[in-house]
């Protein structure tokens, strides 16, 4: 007769978390259940034992204890995945999970939704605008209008009947009570001043926005959401291109494009000009673009314009094929225990030539250029999900953010010093240049001398023959950040997802495998632990 096998017995002989890492036994026991019912294990404990059964309501019963089934596995929901092994793991699943597989897994709120229930809007028809997983940028884009095609062309109806009332749901359940996403609060700006020095090649701003009468509340670590107006040069070049009946019409157009989406080139907009072109080569140009996805996503809505140019379209009909634009999103660099009634931001502004036109960040330039002392913004608050400092006063930080990555650490460091928290905190801070790119450096200096800030390691890319990163300050110190880590410290980033935040994450698996001793599988573990336990936060656009 076979033996019985406890399943409990077995997890508790099986432990996935490294004996070095940093976690008492209560919660190195909570962790090895969690990873264990990701790997199976706990199955295969059932298995073993022989004392499974599955009840007519679905649950599973094991040693006389009946369990609720487990959730729906999304093993592409991890953010240190590419896009192609996101997709393979998706492979074979509605085309709602395809379409959450496309996203960045960043579930970051930027789009208004977390990544499974924006999904499920746009494969419900809930939700229309495809690019608005903005950390995803143009992969995700593309990839997702692959998906819709295909799913267009195979004639498939909805995934789920209740697939639009679970994304709104999910929607609603992340805005602010009173004002929200939908419902934006006016606010006015206090400033906006440049904190890169002369010479500098960026324009970073500090911004404070005053929130007095809105009641709205937030949190170090959320976002504040803006609803940005367009540049009025690009919206009259746009014009010039459009037929405009009257003088009337033209300014009530105008008022409408503020608020349209102008950067890229929508299908709607493809429709009016393929009714309205009548020169067979403009007809067969269009048709190739078309068919190109990529060339077409090049193109902003003056691109488009200027190509067909023998064509003039009504202008409310081109406003009209356009979608709103969506806010932007910007980590909070304050503590409303420092400022009460206030949110301050910390903006880098972005411009570029291209084909030889200036292009400018529709939402960066407006803080930056467009906008005086006690003009109004339209703004609200995103919360976040995990990414704050430590519940307990007493814990450690260590905090990634170069460049305007430094937004949430300046309100960390804001929260704790107004808490009081005895904790230490360490900044790894990086740009271009230490003289003209060292944002925030007399505050950071006076957080020094108070004995708030125990520790700032600097990366300036440009003072030195040979580029220098914050990655690179990591693996010198990587002995001390290790100690931090054994000692109960939190890890936090902020920052660009596609380059710096990759770079940092492989040099923290680095760390851990070589200071730890760890083989590459338990140092994985080690760090999926930290993520757990809410120890390793990315705030990453």
């Amino acid at each position: 007769m076979n033996k019985m096998i406890n399943p409990n017995e077995l997890l508790a002989s099986v432990s996935l978390i490294p004996e070095s890492a940093p976690f008492n036994e209560e919660q190195r026991s909570w962790l090895n259940g969690f990873f264990a019912g990701m790997t199976g294990i706990e199955e295969i404990a059932r298995s073993q034992s022989g004392s499974t059964a599955t009840t007519e309501s679905g649950s599973i019963e094991a040693d006389g204890v009946s369990q609720t089934e487990k959730k729906e596995d999304f093993p592409w929901h991890d953010d240190s995945l590419g896009i192609d092994e996101r997709m393979e793991l998706a492979q074979g699943k509605p085309h709602a999970r395809k379409l959450m597989a496309a996203m960045a897994q960043l579930d970051c709120g930027s789009c208004g939704y977390l990544c499974q229930t924006y999904s499920e809007a746009i494969a419900s028809g809930e939700e229309s605008n495809l690019t608005l997983c903005t950390p995803g940028g143009k992969e995700t884009a593309k990839m997702v209008k692959k998906l819709v095609k295909l799913e267009k062309e195979s004639g498939n109806g909805l995934d789920s009947p209740n697939a639009s009332a679970t994304a709104t749901q999910s929607t609603d359940s992340t805005e602010s009570v009173g004002y929200s996403r939908k419902n934006p609060f006016t606010a006015k700006l206090i400033q906006s001043r440049k904190l890169t020095g002369e010479g500098s090649a960026k324009d970073v701003r500090h911004v404070e926005i005053d929130l007095t009468g809105s009641d709205l509340t937030y949190d170090v670590g959320d976002s504040l959401g803006l609803y940005p107006t367009n540049c009025t040069d690009l919206v009259d070049e746009i014009l010039e291109h459009c037929d405009c009946d009257s003088p009337q019409t033209r300014t009530t157009v105008s008022e409408v494009l503020l608020t349209r989406d102008l950067a890229a080139t929508t299908d709607e907009l493809c429709d009016l000009y393929a009714a309205g072109l009548t020169d067979d080569v403009d007809r067969q140009r269009l048709n190739a673009l078309v068919k190109d996805d990529d060339q077409l996503d090049e193109l902003d809505v003056l691109d488009f314009l200027q190509i067909f140019s023998n064509f003039r379209p009504p202008a409310m009909e081109l406003a009209q094929s356009l979608p709103e634009l969506s806010p932007r999103l910007y980590s909070i660099a304050s503590s409303l225990k420092a400022h009460p009634d206030q949110v301050h931001l910390t903006v880098g502004k972005v411009t570029y030539l291209k084909e030889e036109r200036l292009r400018k960040g529709v939402a960066s330039t407006l803080l930056a250029e467009r906008v005086q002392e006690g003009s109004s913004l339209r703004v609200f608050v995103q919360k976040s999900h995990g990414f704050t400092v430590p519940a307990d006063d007493n814990a450690s930080m260590i905090m990634v953010g170069p460049g305007t990555g430094i937004a949430p650490f300046m309100a960390f460091l804001q929260e704790r010093s107004s808490r009081k928290s005895p904790g230490k905190n360490w900044l790894f801070f990086g740009d271009q240049k230490s003289s003209t790119d060292y944002l925030y450096h007399d505050q950071l200096g006076d957080y020094q001398r108070q004995g708030i800030l125990h520790r700032v390691d600097t990366a300036f890319s440009r003072d030195q023959d040979q580029k220098i990163y914050v990655q690179d300050r990591m693996r010198e110190n990587a002995s001390e950040l290790f100690q931090w880590l054994e000692s109960g410290a939190s890890f936090f980033v902020c920052g660009d997802a596609s380059r710096m935040a990759k770079d940092v994450d492989k040099a923290l698996h680095e760390i851990v495998k070589e200071q730890g001793n760890l083989s590459t599988e338990k140092a994985t573990a080690y760090i999926k632990a930290l993520k757990a336990s809410g120890r390793y936060s990315r705030d990453v656009y």
